[in-house]
């Protein structure tokens, strides 16, 4: 009951409307709050949610629960977006100095301190995240590391960072290259689903995210006020271990064990995914794959065409992090080094600001990259989105350190 009363007094700091953390019994509830934007994630809302979950990790909650809160379309109320990414709007003003400059640093540093925090949650207080609704980006960062993500009937899920000039950062060189699958051609490697999926920013309904373990529940959407319900009760037994996971017989009691992941994109298209993204070195060698499908086949022109579109130097740095992601001992690794590229993506003329302003500024589609081809991308120009930052380094656990 102190722990509880603590975190409830904790709240009174927070600085934003756009979070709205609660407790029922012991499930400690995050409710993401920005709809308006589809719940994009703010630095006021990580600087909200960082104390508030710290504390929770400390004290007598047994559980956390991730949700978006509802958004109104032509005045009709609909189902959550869980969070449709960071808010890079405003770190592109920033960038171009219409709004504080510290913010493209700040903003990356401590939303991969939070998804750090949620990575490293003991397993026995797990995160429930419920995806019913738009999951991209940022909000991927704040679910994907959870033990538990429940996709619904609505989830569209994607990472389509290397379409305006950015990379699948928030964890992704920890998680995407370790996705359970496995290549239809080499016994024993991962196949190029992870790949495929970072490169192309595709977006994955319920039965992709099952089929690659992205998510690990399915339930459907009418069902989710009951599985809230029951995973509130769930933290009141006192017949289970109280370290131990109280949420798990829950989970796996609503999960819909009919969901179609043979008809899932992903399952369809595996062979041909992992003939032109397994195993590839370079960018140029994931092209030259998919160009000798032939003009026949419809996924190998489709994802050429997807590729044109996004930022050449995005293509490379995303497949360089993929690689050294997967060779690395931590997420908190992984973090560190997505943080040195996130501030070489900051710097004056990357494509992150020409991405944003086609995108979410001028809305055009039309961004004009530089260097505009693959081949003009050099190993030199690869390797400088790596290099250290010396005192700038990210701390993965100096949480708290930056003051509104």
């Amino acid at each position: 009951q102190r722990g509880i009363a603590l975190a409830e007094r904790t709240y009174k700091m927070s600085t934003t409307l756009q979070f709205l953390p609660s407790l029922s019994a012991n499930l400690g509830i995050l409710q993401l709050n920005n709809p308006a934007s589809l719940n994009a994630l703010t630095l006021e809302m990580i600087r909200s949610m960082t104390p508030i979950l710290r504390q929770w990790q400390k004290t007598g909650v047994r559980a956390t629960l991730m949700v978006g809160a509802p958004y109104e379309k032509n005045g009709k109320t609909k189902r959550s977006a869980f969070c449709a990414g960071g808010d890079v709007k405003k770190v592109y003003l920033a960038g171009i100095g219409k709004e504080d400059k510290s913010l493209t640093a700040d903003f990356f540093r401590e939303e991969y301190q939070l998804n750090h925090m949620i990575a490293t949650q003991a397993p026995h207080l797990p995160q429930v995240s419920i995806w019913d609704g738009v999951v991209m980006g940022g909000g991927v960062g704040l679910s994907v590391h959870g033990k538990y993500r429940v996709a619904t009937e609505r989830t569209i899920f994607a990472m389509p960072e290397t379409k305006i000039g950015l990379f699948p950062d928030v964890g992704g060189s920890w998680w995407i290259p370790r996705l359970k699958l496995y290549s239809q051609w080499k016994s024993g490697l991962v196949g190029g689903v992870g790949n495929y999926l970072a490169l192309t920013g595709n977006r994955l309904a319920a039965e992709d995210l099952i089929y690659a373990g992205i998510a690990t529940h399915y339930v459907k959407s009418e069902k989710l006020d009951d599985l809230k319900s029951a995973l509130t009760e769930s933290t009141t037994s006192t017949s289970d271990d109280p370290n131990g996971d109280c949420v798990a017989g829950v989970l796996m009691s609503f999960h819909d064990h009919n969901v179609d992941t043979k008809s899932s994109f992903l399952s369809q298209n595996r062979a041909d995914i992992d003939y032109a993204f397994d195993g590839k070195d370079t960018m140029e060698e994931i092209i030259d794959a998919l160009e000798s499908m032939g003009e026949d086949s419809q996924f190998g022109q489709s994802t050429l065409k997807t590729l044109k579109q996004m930022s050449p130097t995005s293509l490379k740095v995303t497949l360089e992090g993929l690689k050294r992601g997967a060779k690395l001992s931590s997420v908190g690794d992984a973090l560190q080094m997505e943080y040195r590229m996130s501030q070489a993506f900051m710097r004056e003329g990357s494509d992150f600001y020409e991405g944003i302003r086609a995108a979410l500024v001028d809305k055009d589609g039309k961004p004009k990259w530089s260097p505009s081809s693959l081949e003009e991308v050099t190993d030199d120009i690869v390797q400088s989105y790596f290099e250290p930052l010396g005192d700038d380094e990210l701390d993965v656990n100096a949480i708290g350190s930056a003051k509104l």
